[in-house]
């Protein structure tokens, strides 16, 4: 054992245990998750039908369980909620083989290594890798005691083993291996900071929180033979270079340059907005090129716009809270300040906001000062909440969508505006202009007469700013009955409130009728080039 390397790191996790920003910013959120997940689990074995609700509801911190995870365990708990109730009842059954809370530095880990083992069969086919379900695997364990049952993420402790030159887990580790030669890890880390003489980390959360903090943020060089490997030989999808612009690119069937121009605008302002109308893959592709750019999709923050949305609720506001019984208020920071913060504390990596249907939210409540922090990144102001000034760091970068079929797009000021560079997603111009041809001929070829459908019923209708967009067709396993119900219960449905008090009009857009016409040679709108 290298002495040296455990004195330095146990010197500077001291240091951060110390600090009330640790306590706020690490062990906070994570204790805020585990009574989330304790209330779910109160639920699952009282029989509670709505038990999966509880998922969808949960705000979990966000570093733990990010929305792809959350996503996919929570349209598994709604597809199967018989079997997964199942499952999780077997990682969350009570029993006597939980220590007592004044033991939590000692949990039985045989008993969370077999609780894993019996669960795992039963995760769906989506959720690939160990590291990857095993992430997910320790979120939901937080409901036995964050303390006894810390959260897991294979590239900070793989990390954190090369830096202090402690053993790593066997390339053929399961999910259960990982997690139990980390709680013996985490263990031994309290031990060390005991023989120094040191009573904290006093816990495994504790040490679990210090292993995130100072794990090393960038991939080791690749010649140097340390790459940060997930324990089954394969690279972490949490590696923090960003991805290839071209190879994303294929993935979105979109034009390289289109993503470079992107990320120029981007680098001008720092901040974007991606308009057009409903079905144009805005969303979709805002997140992607922001997992992309950033590195991780750990940087990027999901948060979506709506009228009741305020202030309080995207900066910083009061929040009702319990503190020993008794009802109060606390200050709360809101995705805007988190994501600010974690920017700041990673300066040489670029983290992304993400706001969904930006126009929805009353902006000029809702962003208050930001007006002026979005345009002045290197000036600070005074928040309304808070005494101490607060800047938005450089490294930050918001990619807002806008439909530009709401009415509300009227709300949009000019002040905002110019403070906002604009992307147009609109399907008679790139990118999205012979998206759904080129989707189509990619994965079914078969159907590839819905685009010339699609692009009929845009002309016939002839508002670019509502036209329908290609995403509602981009559907696995797309055949004629699928079609003709995308068509009757989502397409015409739309039509029918964009076009009120023009109800001769949609006799136009009968299936049958637009598939039956002539294409329109002088249209181009799937020019295989775009």
């Amino acid at each position: 054992m290298d002495e040296a390397k455990w004195d330095e790191y146990i010197e500077r996790a001291q240091r951060d245990l110390d600090s009330g920003k640790f306590k706020k910013d690490e062990l906070e959120p994570k204790r805020e998750t585990e009574r989330e997940l304790q209330v779910m689990r109160d639920a699952v074995f009282a029989g509670d039908p709505d038990w999966p609700a509880l998922w969808r509801k949960a705000k979990l911190e966000p570093r733990l369980c990010d929305w792809r995870d959350k996503d996919h365990l929570g349209r598994w708990f709604e597809r199967d909620p018989q079997g997964s109730r199942d499952a999780l009842q077997r990682l969350w059954a009570p029993g006597d083989d939980l220590p007592p809370e004044t033991d939590g530095q000692t949990v039985s880990t045989e008993e969370a290594v077999g609780r894993i083992r019996a669960f795992v069969p039963r995760l769906p086919d989506e959720i690939k890798g160990p590291g990857t379900r095993m992430r997910q695997i320790s979120v939901l364990l937080m409901a036995l005691g964050a303390e006894r049952c810390p959260p897991f993420k294979t590239t900070e402790f793989q990390a954190t083993y090369a830096r202090l030159g402690y053993p790593r887990p066997s390339p053929d580790a399961d999910e259960a291996g990982l997690y139990e030669h980390a709680l013996r890890f985490l263990d031994r880390l309290i031990a060390e900071a005991q023989a120094r003489g040191l009573d904290r980390p006093s816990d495994r959360l504790e040490a679990q929180s210090v292993v995130w903090v100072l794990a090393p943020r960038k991939k080791p060089d690749a010649e140097s033979g340390d790459r940060t490997s997930n324990g089954s030989g394969q690279d972490s999808e949490l590696d923090s270079e960003p991805c290839d612009l071209r190879a994303l690119a294929d993935d979105l069937l979109f034009d390289v340059e289109f993503l470079q121009q992107v990320e120029t605008l981007l680098a001008d302002k720092r901040q974007v907005i991606f308009q057009g109308p409903p079905g144009t893959g805005k969303t979709f592709a805002a997140r992607k090129l922001a997992a992309c750019l950033a590195g991780s999709a750990e940087r990027v923050r999901l948060v979506q716009f709506h009228p009741s949305y305020a202030y309080e609720d995207f900066v910083q506001g009061y929040r009702p809270t319990l503190e020993g019984g008794q009802p109060g208020f606390k200050l709360r920071n809101g995705p805007l300040l988190d994501a600010a913060e974690r920017a700041r504390d990673e300066p040489d990596a670029r983290h992304f906001l993400v706001i969904d249907e930006i126009n929805r939210g009353n902006l000029a409540k809702v962003f208050g000062e930001l007006y002026f922090l979005l345009e002045y990144r290197d000036e600070a102001m005074r928040l309304q909440y808070s005494d101490e000034p607060f800047s938005l760091p450089r490294n930050l970068y918001v990619i807002g969508t806008m439909n530009t079929a709401d009415r509300s797009i009227a709300l949009v000021d000019l002040a905002l505006r110019r403070r906002f560079h604009f992307v147009e997603f609109h399907p008679d111009e790139p990118p999205v202009r012979g998206l759904l041809g080129r989707w189509l001929r990619k994965h079914a070829p078969d159907m590839a007469w819905v685009a010339d459908v699609v692009d009929r019923a845009n002309r016939e209708l002839d508002d670019r700013q509502a036209a329908i967009g290609p995403s509602y067709f981009m559907k696995p396993d797309l055949n004629d009955d699928a079609v003709r119900r995308i068509w009757k219960h989502n397409v015409l449905p739309y039509l029918e409130e964009h076009l009120a008090g023009e109800h001769e009009r949609l006799g136009g857009f009968d299936l049958d009728r637009l598939r039956a016409s002539e294409p329109d040679d002088g249209a181009g709108a799937d020019d295989a080039g775009d």
